[in-house]
């Protein structure tokens, strides 16, 4: 069984998941609370929570399987944020912010998928 603590790929999506629920979610009207946050929540503990849960299984195949599912939170973060952004919730600086750490989780993210699949 693998160590997900050891992984820096879940250590920046847990750094991500902390910022998405102090830095952004705040931002929003009160109103999405049940909707839009509540999406953009569950996107982005998602990311690590799968991570965790693949490095509990015990062939390539099924961990890169819960890797590949983080990989789709990801783009549903990304996603959630130009939404929230074109509907005026955050500002362009925290939406540039919040992309530039999601891109940084997604890279790291495909390289070690990547790797496993070699």
């Amino acid at each position: 069984m693998r160590d997900y603590h050891k992984y820096e790929v879940w250590q920046k999506a847990h750094e991500l998941t902390l910022y998405v629920y102090k830095e952004i979610i705040p931002l929003f009207p009160a109103s999405e609370k049940y909707e839009l946050v509540s999406q953009i929540k569950r996107a982005a503990y998602s990311v690590p929570m799968n991570i965790a849960e693949g490095c509990g299984r015990n062939t390539h195949n099924d961990f890169v399987h819960f890797l590949d599912m983080s990989l789709g939170s990801l783009h549903e973060i990304e996603y959630c944020s130009l939404l929230a952004k074109d509907l005026s919730y955050i500002d362009t600086k925290s939406f540039e912010s919040l992309y530039e750490k999601v891109n940084i989780v997604k890279a790291k993210l495909i390289n070690l998928i990547k790797s496993i699949r070699k």
